[in-house]
């Protein structure tokens, strides 16, 4: 089958399209035949090797974490079904023509979407959910400030605060400031602006990572902060520091999604409440292309690899 593979650690030019066998299914798995992947940035960090001790000397290895396709076969899933879902925490390889997946990371995608489109959410949009409903317990008529609103996670997460009924403040880039504002958001601030100056908020969603104290000091009273990304080794200290040390006002997590919360996900779409926002579609035999339009920055909303497109 086809697949993204990488053979070294490096630049976004070392990923191609290969061959690899199909998966095998372990007893009570699902094959999935998969129609799209998103990139997300922990599969360029694992690229670009920032992460090798972790992931190891053994390649090739292979890029995708989240997924839409249909049921070929599997408990719990007619053939056939649209489904989306996730691989579990630390495995790569949902850009490929199928994946076997545990039933409990999956679930019938929206009714109606397109499930290249749809590929665009399950990462960002289990994350989002997590971040606002799980973690920070967003309340109506509360401040929120969603630091990077125009990525993935971000663009989701203007959507659910405006869902969960709070005030939205969108940091961002002067070019997506119209973007931004067609989601939902109530005010939109130039990201370069100093923190010292954005006012006080009862729940700050920091999807960048960088500097996370100057954010962390525009809580209110009872406010409480949500990390889901770092720039440096200093940035992840002082988050897991300042959880596990400070009067518990921020959360830092790393998501492993299951069957409730792709459910939930699912509920919000047909209900209106979020809807998937694509960047660019790209094919699988330009998945370089990708990972190289999400580091250049300047991202709204979701890259997405077509898998079911064969494209030379």
């Amino acid at each position: 089958m086809r697949a993204a593979l990488f053979d070294r650690y490096g630049p976004p030019e070392v990923l191609y399209e290969g061959e690899v066998a199909e998966p095998e299914v372990p007893p009570g798995h699902v094959l999935v035949r998969v129609h799209a992947a998103s990139v997300n940035g922990g599969e360029v960090m694992g690229r670009s090797g920032r992460v090798k001790l972790l992931l190891g000397p053994r390649f090739p290895k292979r890029v995708g974490i989240d997924f839409a396709g249909e049921v070929v076969s599997g408990p719990g899933f007619a053939p056939g079904t649209p489904v989306w879902g996730g691989l579990p925490r630390g495995r790569f390889g949902s850009a490929a023509e199928y994946v076997a997946v545990d039933p409990r990371q999956l679930a019938p995608s929206p009714a109606g979407l397109d499930l290249v489109r749809a590929a665009a959410l399950p990462g960002v949009g289990t994350t989002a959910i997590t971040a606002l409903r799980d973690k920070a317990r967003l309340r109506p008529g509360e401040r929120l400030l969603v630091r990077g609103a125009s990525g993935g996670v971000g663009s989701v997460a203007v959507q659910l605060g405006k869902a969960y009924g709070a005030h939205v403040t969108a940091l961002t880039s002067g070019r997506a400031f119209d973007f931004v504002r067609e989601l939902g958001a109530d005010e939109v601030v130039d990201y370069r602006t100093d923190p010292a100056g954005l006012g006080r908020y009862d729940v700050v969603l920091d999807t960048y990572g960088s500097t996370p104290g100057a954010y962390r000091r525009l809580l209110g009273p009872g406010g409480r902060m949500v990390g889901i990304a770092f720039r440096s080794a200093a940035d992840l200290g002082y988050l897991l520091a300042s959880a596990v040390f400070g009067p518990r006002r921020v959360r830092f997590f790393s998501g492993n999604p299951k069957t409730a919360l792709f459910a939930d996900l699912t509920a919000l779409v047909e209900s209106g409440a979020i809807r998937p926002v694509v960047d660019t579609v790209h094919p699988l035999s330009r998945v370089a292309e990708a990972h190289r339009a999400l580091e250049a920055g300047g991202v709204r909303g979701k890259h997405v690899i077509d898998v079911i497109t064969a494209t030379g």
